[in-house]
């Protein structure tokens, strides 16, 4: 990371020198260059007398630091990102005029280049601390402020930022080359002041980005004007009706629930190039993955995934934004509601109304997975630095959070947390934030003494696991039914949960139905269930039924040999979901072969209705059959799951998401001669299945496959490369690329994102994917020293998130042997004094590994 990291120590210090920051006055010049754009900043704000703070800056240069009329030393007060400031007064105006970079890492403003056309794209991405990247920040959310944003840019861009777009003033007689094009005029937009906001809030979008316009009427009368924008290259595939329509309905469920109106002024939305993460909440210029503007076919997964996100961010309109954390430690309040929020709306006003079923498959796993890792922290972390708040963008912070808060909200009831939510609202808007702001308010509309639910939830780490015991007579009818409870040995506390138990059996017409439920409260080691004492024994016994609690379950044996024999004969999804999600814990956890996760998936995924549950159980297959499996039978079992894919996909309904998502797998599963026919003849036309277009992503798909089983080469790479010469098209050529199977193949693709340093994020991500695409994982051995001796180079030399990417990106897991485990504890051991977020993400990667050793010895033993 680049410049100063900032300890919550060194935040609480400054916000006592800094008593209010009143406002921002930040110009930028984006005509000066391709490197670098420049940055005048005015802050005004109090201060305690006397008293010396200072400013966050990334820049290569800083030309000057006015501090209350009085020029410093730019030389003397600017070091390691930071503007040093002595002699405060009661009332402050400091003026900073620097040149700042721009980036290719999708942090502070990002620049790209479009192939297609050679236009320019720009765009902003603050969070966590790279509004300094831009302009000279106190950058720490507590010291809110208004901003007031000043743009100098070529005439014909769009320039969009929190406020709406003014009318620009043309600037006469200047002129700007842009990326060796024509001079053009250039103008200036000056934006009205924003409320209040935190710095990492404040956004910035400009380039000649194509524009959809419409808009909605808020609940207090306003209109409320809407934009949706991308790219010129890809505007043909952007369906902004239906984003927009989306839009609205988020806007009325949202408003109706949280009893405010929309507290900003407009709504922009903006799909931008060589993002990062999915999307980011900036008040009214939301920026989300180019990656939702779909050029194909894509699983109707990713579609309910794309609406999920929009409601995500429009939640963060409310509770982020118009409310915001004090410091970084309540970071998964921010995020764990947005998440849980999008998905109640999303299954209530939208048409996905499995919304909750597709969280159990994707952000339930995700939060089981982060909660078993050694790295597993309370949902209320401590949060010491910045460097912290990176690790914990997590499936804690986010999908475990969210799971509790979909159970907090079941136990103080749907009216009393909306209710709550409406005055912590109305008490804070525009303010900052701690939990116990939100908990008050909750126990104000419940009644609810919500301490002891915070501290068995929200203070401590691990899951728990429910296992049912269950003793039955001769006549049928069960005897006793026990819960057991359980806790990992190093975070072992036992945590109350309300849940449902169900009874599914096989009706007269073959489907299997739920003939009984009870809802009952577990707590404690053994927990009795009286009630179902006397009932006739049914085929399944599920715990945590509909999904309520956020535990790990299992099932008895009985329970489970009916499961695989009959799961695609239940109807209701959310069961299934159920029942895969314990079938994957059981492997995972080493308490069930690999082999048997191989068969339920191949014996039932293609009667999978949900599409977010068949693209994770299809993923897992892969983990299981080419890295859990028996090392000596692994080879076997992806070959037999490719050939049963494959067969699979040409008897799917044609032109099906089934359909889709099953030849996608088999091109990532392919891994035998036998594999290159079908693989070849889609791609040639030579093989068709109904109903399926090979589109340009597909291809690529396809493409790789036959890569990775080394029949095509860097001739076919070129020629696909050629006919799909765009931004898509050049991170496809790379991650296909990097699928090549041979080690020097390997060691090629590594050493072009470890040893050349300018290379772009998304350039990164892609090369990465295709590196631990194998089909021999024996090809991958001989880079584990290449990688551990790589680590503290990379952390040393590159960013933050591209950290991030390389470090977690290329670890080569398929290999999944001792000598990969030995090599990553030797590199532990050697370095204990490396920075702590570093060794956290080598650390979970070690225990990936351990797992998967576990889960070969697990299978080898069956």
């Amino acid at each position: 990371m680049p410049g100063q990291n900032l300890t919550r120590a060194e935040a609480i210090e400054r916000a006592a020198a800094v008593t209010a920051v009143e406002s921002y006055a930040i110009a930028l010049d984006l005509t000066t260059g391709p490197t670098t754009f420049a940055s005048t900043t005015t802050i005004r704000f109090s201060g305690t007398e006397g008293a010396s703070t200072f400013l966050d800056l990334v820049a290569p240069t800083v030309r000057s630091v006015t501090l209350n009329g009085v020029d410093l030393d730019p030389a003397a007060v600017f070091a390691d990102s930071r503007i040093a400031l002595e002699d405060l007064a009661a009332e402050n105006e400091v003026v900073v005029v620097a040149d700042c970079a721009y980036t290719n890492t999708g942090e502070g403003l990002h620049r790209f280049v479009d192939p297609v056309d050679g236009e320019v794209y720009l765009y902003t991405q603050f969070e966590v601390p790279d509004a300094r990247r831009v302009f000279a920040t106190f950058e720490q959310p507590d010291l809110k402020a208004t901003y007031q944003v000043t743009v100098t840019a070529p005439a014909r861009w769009e320039v969009v930022s929190n406020q709406p777009t003014p009318e620009p003033v043309a600037e006469a007689g200047t002129v700007v080359v842009v990326e060796g094009k024509d001079a053009e005029a250039t103008a200036t937009w000056t934006f009205e002041p924003t409320p209040r906001l935190s710095t990492y809030l404040v956004a910035l979008v400009a380039g000649p980005y194509a524009v959809v316009r419409d808009s909605l009427t808020s609940t207090d009368g306003r209109e409320i004007p809407l934009g949706v924008f991308c790219r010129q290259s890809l505007s043909q595939y952007l369906d902004a009706g239906y984003i927009v329509d989306i839009t609205r309905k988020g806007f009325a469920f949202y408003e109706e629930a949280f009893e405010y109106p929309y507290p900003f002024d407009k709504y922009d939305q903006l799909f931008v190039p060589e993002y990062n993460m999915g999307a980011m909440e900036n008040p009214g210029c939301v920026t989300f993955t180019e990656a939702y503007v779909f050029r194909g076919s894509v699983p109707d997964g990713r579609k309910e995934r794309r609406v999920v996100t929009i409601l995500h961010e429009l939640a963060h309109m409310w509770f982020g934004d118009l409310v915001t954390m004090k410091w970084w430690n309540d970071l998964w309040l921010n995020e764990s509601f947005a998440e849980f929020a999008s998905t109640l709306a999303t299954a209530e006003a939208t048409e996905w109304t499995e919304g909750w079923t597709t969280f159990a498959a994707s952000e339930k796993t995700w939060a089981y997975r982060q909660d078993a890792l050694p790295s597993t922290h309370p949902i209320v972390a401590e949060i010491r630095d910045l460097e912290d708040v990176y690790t914990n963008f997590d499936g804690i912070t986010y999908a475990k959070g969210a799971s509790v808060l979909k159970q907090l909200y079941a136990w103080v009831g749907r009216e009393q947390f909306m209710k709550g939510l409406a005055r912590y609202f109305r008490k804070h808007a525009f303010g900052n934030t701690v939990l116990r702001d939100l908990l008050v308010e909750l126990e104000a509309t419940s009644g609810r003494d919500l301490e002891a639910w915070s501290a068995a939830w929200l203070e401590t780490a691990g899951t728990n696991t429910l296992t049912p015991s269950i003793t039955v007579a001769a006549d049928g009818t069960v005897e006793s039914f026990e819960i057991h409870q359980t806790a990992p040995a190093d975070h072992p506390t036992l945590r109350p949960h309300r849940l449902g138990i169900g009874y599914y059996s096989l009706d007269a017409a073959g489907a299997v139905v739920r003939t009984h439920q009870v809802i009952v409260d577990v707590d404690g080691p053994v927990t009795a269930v009286p009630e179902l004492v006397g009932t006739q024994r049914p085929g399944l016994v599920l715990l945590n039924d509909d999904d309520l609690a956020f535990a790990k379950v299992r099932l008895d044996a009985d329970s489970l040999a009916f499961a695989v024999a009959n799961l695609a004969k239940i109807s209701d999804s959310l069961t299934r979901g159920v029942i895969w999600g314990s079938a994957w814990d059981a492997v995972r956890d080493g308490e069930a072969p690999a082999s048997s996760f191989v068969d339920l998936v191949l014996n039932n995924v293609s009667a999978e209705t949900e599409s977010t549950t068949v693209t994770m159980v299809l993923g897992q297959l892969g983990t299981a059959a080419g890295i859990y499996a028996d090392p000596e039978l692994r080879a076997a079992q992806t070959t037999r799951a490719a050939d049963a894919v494959w067969g699979l996909a040409t008897a799917a309904a044609p032109g099906s998401d089934l359909q889709l998502q099953l030849v996608r797998a088999f091109s990532a599963l392919a891994s035998g001669p036998e594999h290159v026919a079908p693989l070849a003849g889609l791609l040639s036309g030579e093989v068709v299945l109904a109903g399926r277009e090979v589109d340009t992503d597909l291809r690529w798909d396809l493409l790789q496959g036959l890569v990775a089983l080394g029949a095509a080469g860097d001739a076919e790479i070129d020629a696909a490369v050629a006919a799909d010469d765009t931004a898509n098209g050049r991170q496809a050529a790379a991650r296909v690329r990097a699928s090549k199977p041979t080690t020097a193949d390997k060691e090629a693709a590594f050493a072009s994102i470890v040893d050349v340093e300018d290379v772009p994020n998304a350039i990164i991500r892609a090369t990465a994917t295709g590196f631990r695409r194998v089909t021999d994982p024996a090809v991958l051995a001989p880079l584990v020293g290449r990688y551990v001796d790589a680590l503290l180079p990379i952390w040393e030399s590159r960013s933050y998130q591209m950290s991030e990417e390389l470090i977690e990106g290329l670890y080569p897991l398929p290999v999944a042997t001792a000598e990969l485990r030995d090599a990553v504890r030797g590199w532990l051991d050697a370095h204990p004094d490396a920075a702590p977020s570093l060794r956290r993400m080598v650390v979970e990667s070690l225990a990936d590994t351990e797992r998967a050793l576990t889960a070969q010895a697990v299978d080898a033993a069956r």
